[in-house]
């Protein structure tokens, strides 16, 4: 069973940063796609960053230009640096893995980021 553990999530004022981490239970990690997710209170999940397997990047709208995905397949584990925090920031960030060409991956339990002064 693949398990994600994720850390770095906490209260920051604005314009501040955190890294996110997200640690993988897998064989072999550079396999999968990584994707951050967050969900604010109300409000839907949805997409925040990915990264392929080869490395290559997607980012949602509100986060291009403050916010890096990147991995280290060696260590199973992928990151989300967060730059020029926003109080719309505050949400459950969930880390999510899956193979190419899969029905389903799998979800961490999530961190929590506020964003507050």
């Amino acid at each position: 069973q693949v398990q994600l553990v994720e850390s770095g999530g906490g209260l920051v004022q604005p314009g501040g940063s955190l890294r996110l981490s997200c640690v993988a239970s897998v064989s072999i990690f550079s396999f999968y796609t990584a994707t951050w997710y967050r969900q604010a209170p109300g409000k839907e999940r949805e997409l925040v960053a990915q990264i392929t397997n080869s490395k290559s990047t997607t980012y949602a709208d509100s986060v291009k230009g403050r916010f890096s995905i990147s991995r280290d397949n060696a260590k199973k584990t992928v990151y989300l640096q967060m730059n020029t925090l926003k109080p719309d920031d505050t949400a459950v960030y969930y880390c999510y893995i899956k193979l190419p060409g899969s029905s389903a991956g799998s979800w961490g339990q999530g961190t929590q980021v506020t964003v507050s002064s």
